[in-house]
């Protein structure tokens, strides 16, 4: 695929970013497009290497090799239609997937990976310039109608699919926009919200209906929804944020990632936030507790209010600066990453446990009191925590951030409905059980309910939600038909 020679003749070149000082005093994107003939250079790199791993890499087993090919030869109108046959939504995850697949490419052997994700943005950007990017209304309709909860990538991709069958579709969103986490979890400056609004357009003029401010469970009984539809598809999130339960946890300035972030975007959508329900960073210390995704948009947004100093802290050790090949390759690597919030200039602190809170006499946080522990191996084999004698110590803390990841999906309202009224099974996790495989796939224990996305699997990707979302659309369509010709 692409030049035969390519990856001889041309180095690895990625998009750069504005420079940090520029960029933080706004929410709009900043990262740079590489011009067109450096994204036909990147696309030549692609090799023909025999087994393409990134389709394994790829969640969404995108055909990167082909539409690599076809961005080289200039043919971009084919690309996009190569793109779009396994992935709704390439604009969302060419913009915040992590590109597992360029892990998993062959030239990462040598550390210089095929620019996929960057290939992949350009190609739906430039669709949508061209206009070759258009609804696909059906030829005929089912009589089939089919509510999805959830509007996040998972309960997007599901309601497109299955519109595109021809299925009455309507989406149930509990927010009083569209998008779930992609609307108000991930920050404008990583993803530009008209991309939603964009791709809602193309969705209704396919036939699907949106609902918003509409919670299930709570303002709409779902047992009214199971009646009035012939499938429901449950794909809302993961949305149980893991709690820290140590002494001083109540002390205010101390919240939950995501109600910071998602206050934040409503402001900077144009939404009104009342200023004592707003969450600032500005003029305070700011401790960030969690390394992953979430606390890194947590830093990136906290620089922006003008915060007089960030730090994240992180309970594990740190990843090593450069992966063993030899035992990771094609696999996802563990090793250490630098993401663009954390370069506009903030601490970050490893093998940190958070003892307790202290706090002032109006019961304002001040400050974090931590241990160092180190991790090692038990007779098992399995990595044990032990605390570092004398390593106490404490950071100065006027906001507290808890960005620990998600334990499950919120129970309250619908799934403890859908558990007392039909008998909703969880896994051992708190997730709504159901299997990926067989003729009960994406299929609840509730006769007519599908589930699919972090509802189902856990906290994970876009990637792995839009994923999900197709998979579970073909299931729902041949158990509505008997037969489908979506793609699986």
């Amino acid at each position: 695929m692409g030049k035969p020679t390519g990856f001889m003749e041309y180095g690895r070149r990625d998009r750069r970013y504005e420079p940090a000082g520029d960029r933080v005093v706004h929410y709009e994107e900043f990262v740079i497009p590489l011009a067109e003939g450096e994204v036909r250079e990147q696309g030549a790199r692609c090799m023909d290497c025999g087994i393409p791993y990134c389709h394994q890499g790829c969640p969404v087993n995108n055909i990167i090799p082909d539409w690599n090919d076809l961005v080289y030869r200039g043919d971009w109108e084919a690309a996009i239609e190569v793109l779009h046959s396994t992935n709704n939504f390439p604009e969302f995850t060419g913009r915040i997937c992590p590109a597992p697949c360029e892990a998993s490419c062959t030239l990462n052997l040598d550390d210089a990976p095929v620019t996929i994700k960057t290939i992949e943005c350009a190609i739906v950007d430039r669709g949508w310039e061209e206009g070759w990017i258009k609804p696909q209304v059906p030829e005929r309709r089912t009589g089939k109608r089919v509510a999805v909860v959830g509007s996040g990538p998972a309960g997007l991709a599901a309601a497109q699919q299955l519109a595109r069958a021809g299925h009455q579709v309507a989406i149930y969103e509990k927010a009083d926009r569209i998008g779930g986490l992609l609307r108000y979890g991930i920050p404008d400056f990583k993803l530009n919200k008209e991309l939603i609004d964009r791709r809602m357009a193309q969705m209704r003029t396919e036939g699907v209906e949106f609902h918003t401010n509409a919670n299930i469970g709570v303002n709409i009984q779902v047992d009214k929804l199971r009646e009035d539809y012939d499938a429901v598809v449950l794909a809302g999130g993961s949305e149980k944020p893991r709690d820290l339960p140590v002494e001083g946890r109540e002390l205010n300035g101390i919240h939950f990632a995501m109600d910071f972030l998602t206050r934040n975007s409503k402001r900077v959508q144009g939404t009104f936030v009342p200023d004592e329900d707003f969450i600032s960073a500005q003029g305070k210390h700011v401790v960030v507790i969690g390394g992953g995704d979430t606390g890194s948009d947590c830093i990136g947004t906290s620089i922006r209010h003008g915060a007089k100093s960030v730090t994240q802290i992180e309970i594990l050790d740190k990843p090593p600066e450069k992966e063993d090949k030899g035992l990771i390759w094609p696999n996802w690597p563990n090793k250490l990453r630098t993401s663009s919030s954390q370069e506009e200039g903030c601490e970050r602190l490893w093998n940190l446990a958070t003892k307790s809170f202290s706090g002032d006499a109006e019961g304002n946080v001040t400050a974090l009191n931590y241990c160092l522990v180190r991790w090692d191996k038990d007779a098992d084999g399995r990595w044990q925590m032990q605390e570092v004698p004398g390593s106490e110590g404490q950071l100065k803390a006027d906001l507290v951030l808890l960005a620990m990841g998600f334990v499950h999906p919120v129970h309250e309202g619908m799934i403890d409905q859908l558990r007392q009224s039909a008998g909703l099974e969880l896994d051992a996790r708190g997730n709504i059980k159901g299997s990926t495989e067989g003729s009960d796939a994406y299929h609840t224990s509730v006769e007519g309910v599908f589930c699919a996305g972090d509802m189902r699997r856990g906290q994970s990707l876009v990637v792995w939600a839009i994923r999900e979302g197709r998979q579970c659309a073909r299931a729902v369509d041949e158990w509505l038909m008997g037969e489908t010709d979506l793609p699986r």
